[in-house]
């Protein structure tokens, strides 16, 4: 059983599987599978499903979110089906978590909406969980949904969205300190379960980097919105590439890429948002409850302090009916008026470069006391209450539920985040008739 509660073991021996179900149904053992009898496992990193029933004549799998809502909105979901055949058609037949939820950090007895569960498209992969593909637009009757997928193979993962754990970050830092033998690994903070939270360092003179740019970059604060954790990798595959862009930042910019802030929950399988004791990202004050947050507290304090930290962006998913991608902002009668030109300057930028397949939304949100109580804990605006006199902080919330929403539309925004990047900190002294440099 895995820490997401109840989710599912696999035992086996002589060559027979048995899949142990419990949780909140009661369910005992499903039975003993052979030959072409579907299994359903979770014993992985980011598994979690809590399973109704299988159908084994009718090939379908009927499951719920399978997250500890103590842990966070039970909405993500990621499974593995073995004893499939290549062509075979599955259905994954889906309902919501029937657990009462928390939200602003309030136990509540009702349910989370089934909306948050149940994306028009799902993702599979049929190379377990190397790659990811959208399924064909799902089915919804009620408060459930059916997907359906083609095994090309004996085995294939299902999730809400592609999934992105710990070993993925682990990964792409290996691939980009390969790119670039001066890009450097660092751990951030031991979490509070003592998981390593990992990051991507890159500067390239150490000794001059007074005179560079401070930018900070983190996602997944939110453990169940892994498409921000893509378009993360998009932004640093394109940062250790050639292009001509990306080798202006670094020779301008010490940049930190943190792809998984809220590790605990990504690796369990949970939600993580409106988590006890504390959602992740209202957790910013000068008591944070996680090891992590703390960590960037102080790196970003050093930052502003040395008067370079320039610019930080904390990457998300939003709800289920944004169709576009939006930045959040804190208000803006909070920010000087040189602020407020560099916030709009980054801002326009942004929209000039995030132009599609997921095409930016024309107009920020603005957080405050009206958005959440507890909204000068969130991250952003702890930043700018922190920050240099030129900090710009903001929140990137990427469309999950279109069908653009793809691991590639991902990393195209992260690509796209870059070079606004740059078209910031290249243009920001300039007067609006200048035009920008590209």
């Amino acid at each position: 059983m895995n820490a997401s509660g109840g989710v599912g073991r696999r035992l086996c021996g002589s060559g027979t599987w048995v899949v142990v179900l419990a949780g909140f149904l009661g369910l005992g053992a499903l039975g003993t599978a052979e030959g072409a009898d579907l299994r359903v496992s979770t014993d992985f990193e980011g598994g979690s499903a809590r399973v109704e029933s299988i159908d084994q004549a009718g090939r379908v799998v009927r499951f719920v979110p399978g997250g500890d809502p103590a842990r966070g909105w039970p909405c993500w979901w990621s499974l593995r089906v073995e004893g499939v055949t290549k062509g075979e058609r599955l259905t994954l037949d889906l309902g919501a978590s029937p657990l009462p939820t928390r939200n602003q950090g309030v136990a509540t007895n009702k349910p989370l909406a089934s909306s948050w569960a149940m994306p028009g498209q799902a993702s599979f992969s049929t190379d377990d969980g190397h790659t990811w593909e959208p399924t064909g637009k799902g089915e919804r009757a009620g408060d459930r949904i059916r997907y359906q997928v083609v095994a090309e193979g004996d085995s294939i993962r299902v999730a809400w969205g592609p999934s992105f754990t710990p070993k993925d970050t682990d990964n792409l830092i290996a691939k980009a300190t390969e790119a670039l033998p001066w890009a450097r690994g660092f751990e951030l903070a031991r979490t509070r379960e003592s998981r390593p939270v990992r990051g991507l360092h890159v500067v390239k003179a150490e000794g001059a980097k007074s005179k560079l740019s401070g930018v900070w970059i983190q996602a997944r604060q939110h453990a169940w919105e892994s498409g921000a954790s893509w378009v993360a990798r998009g932004l640093v595959e394109w940062l250790v590439s050639d292009d001509a862009d990306a080798l202006w930042l670094r020779e301008h910019a010490e940049l930190f890429v943190v792809p998984i802030m809220d590790v605990d929950n990504v690796a369990t399988g949970n939600g993580g948002k409106e988590a006890d004791p504390r959602d992740h990202n209202r957790d910013w004050d000068e008591k944070p409850v996680y090891p992590e947050v703390a960590a960037a507290q102080r790196r970003l304090r050093t930052l502003a302090d040395e008067g370079r930290l320039d610019l930080f962006l904390d990457l998300h998913n939003p709800a289920p009916g944004d169709a576009r991608p939006f930045f959040f902002v804190g208000p803006t009668e909070l920010l000087t008026e040189a602020r407020q030109s560099l916030r709009a300057h980054f801002l326009e930028a942004a929209k000039q470069r995030i132009n599609g397949p997921l095409v930016l939304a024309d107009t920020p949100r603005v957080t405050g006391p009206s958005y959440h109580p507890l909204w000068r804990q969130i991250s952003g605006q702890w930043v700018v209450d922190h920050g240099s006199p030129q900090t710009v902080a903001v929140c990137l919330e990427t469309a999950w539920n279109t069908p653009r929403s793809t691991t590639e539309g991902y990393r195209t925004v992260g690509r796209q985040l870059g070079l606004a990047i740059v078209d910031h900190l290249r243009n920001r002294d300039r007067s609006p008739s200048q035009p920008p440099r590209r």
